[in-house]
């Protein structure tokens, strides 16, 4: 009934099934492919057509080659990424040097940097710190509260008091309250989702936002580009517009022209009129709610905000609607007035992480938490491609008598990245970590619970696409009540995990066990 409702006001507009195929052979990994096998073909010519010059050509790769290398060794890359460019440009001299130029440069991607920065700056001041807010903190916990300043040196991200947070454990319980939520909607509604994708739990969703965009409320939904290419037309902007719903691609993907195509917004974020807010894994296709199947059960989570923390999404979503619109007045969105919900305690602290400033953000956090944890930190996460430094941080808590736990899916939806995941397992169980793989199913949940004090809900992935190359968000917690059915809602899924062994790290996943190895050396670029 509702797919068919959908139809008649035009709402259903897309074919199901489109795979992304143009933007994966314009990934880093397909360029890097294409740039291979030109290499092959380059190389054949040459020693077919230039059997006289071969020794020159030799020499001149050798001094090329110990060049990068002294080039790549003083850079500022992460460790694990200079080994990667090391090895490509060693095996591939000439076209490594293309691929290595073409994602390090600026290509595409110049003015939305300038862009990010400009907006940044003009919003740095918006959201004010509360001192009372973080001398409490400092109080509670020095270590928490320097967290807390790092982050709001690195955006406008201030630590708040007066929000009640509520935990969702299922994309279907987050779905249903947005739902009720939604309808009491009186001055604005924003929307910013990696992917929206149509059927039952859009069609609900966007039945509400068009009826609320007659009734005059501000309405606004921004989507990655990707969605072009995957679940939604061209088009489909306009044809929210005809609805009265103001709607953007952020950084549609342009192949060959620019690099920007690697800097996507995962972030998932529902602001409804600067008081409450939600986040969490939950996209809004039906995968999440459970209503089809795709890799098994689908576990996710999500939480809502409720007070003054929520204006913090509100600014984190005008601040990516701003990059290719100007808005004359931002601060309107920010001051209506919040009322402190009854009976609320801890901390809570929005942030976003962008990937063209150079701050690793969400990886810092998280490492933060790893190194002050004293009994345990606990995790989810549906990818685990992991930076020396992030390896280090997990097997470090773990050798200094942490309980540190992950549960990763049990039902794969990438082979590429569920084999590098467990290239990571053997080193990890040395140290003490211990590994579930969630047997019934995909985990896309992002998480980290710590010490029944702390915990992290958000979109941020153990993985290079999550720390290095996207958009991103989540709120940190401290002390606030619903710390502990994070808690346990950890403990249930564990219940119906597979523990991981050294010995049965590849049982039944022999045919990926040589895949992990070798991607392993092009990690950065997945």
């Amino acid at each position: 009934m509702e797919k068919r409702t959908a139809e008649s006001e035009g709402l259903s507009l897309i074919q199901k099934g489109k795979m992304g195929l143009f933007h994966i052979v314009f990934s880093r990994v397909g360029l890097f492919v294409v740039l291979l096998a030109l290499q092959v073909g380059v190389l054949f010519g040459v020693f077919r057509w230039f059997e006289n010059l071969l020794p020159h050509i030799f020499g001149g790769t050798i001094i090329f080659t110990v060049g990068m290398v002294l080039y790549l060794l003083n850079t500022r890359l992460d460790s694990t990424a200079k080994i990667t460019w090391l090895i490509v440009i060693m095996l591939f001299p000439v076209f490594g040097l293309i691929l290595f130029w073409f994602t390090q440069s600026e290509i595409g991607h110049r003015a939305v940097r300038a862009r990010v920065q400009e907006v940044n700056h003009q919003t740095h001041e918006m959201l004010p710190q509360h001192p009372e807010a973080l001398s409490a903190l400092e109080v509670e916990n020095p270590g928490a509260a320097a967290l807390a300043r790092y982050v709001n040196r690195n955006g406008c991200h201030p630590v708040y008091r007066n929000t009640a947070v509520r935990f969702f454990p299922t994309g279907m319980e987050k779905w249903q309250d947005l739902l009720q939520a939604l309808e009491g909607a009186e001055h604005f509604i924003f929307l910013e989702y990696f992917i929206v994708d149509e059927g039952l739990m859009w069609g609900k969703i966007l039945d509400i936002l068009a009826r609320k965009a007659k009734e005059g409320v501000d309405v606004r939904v921004m989507y990655d580009g990707t969605c072009e290419f995957s679940t939604l037309p061209h088009d489909y902007p306009s044809r929210l517009e005809a609805l009265g719903i103001q709607c953007k691609m952020f950084l549609p993907v342009i192949p060959l022209v620019s690099t920007h195509y690697n800097y996507r917004d995962h972030r998932k974020i529902l602001v409804i009129d600067g008081r409450t807010a939600y986040t969490g894994g939950v996209n809004l296709a039906d995968e999440y709610i459970g209503h089809i199947r795709k890799f098994g059960e689908w576990k996710d989570i999500a939480i809502r905000l409720d007070g003054e923390a929520a204006r913090s999404f509100t600014l984190m979503f005008l601040q990516m609607w701003s990059i290719n619109t100007d808005e004359p007045d931002l601060a309107r969105f920010l001051q209506s007035p919040v009322c402190p919900p009854e009976n609320t305690r801890g901390f809570v602290l929005p942030y976003g992480d962008c990937p063209l400033d150079g701050d690793k953000v969400g990886e810092r956090v998280y490492m933060d938490m790893l190194n002050r944890a004293t009994r345990y930190v606990h995790i989810t996460t549906p990818y685990l491609i992991l930076d020396g430094e992030m390896e280090t941080a997990l097997r470090f808590a773990a050798e200094r008598g942490v309980d540190v736990r992950l549960i990763l899916p049990g039902v794969p939806d990438k082979s590429a990245p569920y084999s590098l995941a467990k290239t990571h397992y053997a080193a990890l169980l040395d140290s003490g970590v211990k590994i579930y793989e969630f047997t019934p199913g995909f985990v896309h949940a992002k998480m980290f619970v710590c010490d029944d004090r702390e915990a992290v809900v958000g979109t941020i992935n153990l993985d290079y696409r999550s720390l290095y190359h996207h958009f991103e968000c989540a709120a940190w917690m401290y002390d606030v009540a619903c710390i502990k059915e994070i808690e346990a809602d950890y403990q249930r899924t564990e219940a119906r995990c597979r523990v991981v062994t050294k010995e049965t790290i590849w049982e039944g996943h022999r045919a990926l066990k040589w895949m992990g190895y070798a991607l392993k050396t092009i990690a950065p670029l997945m």
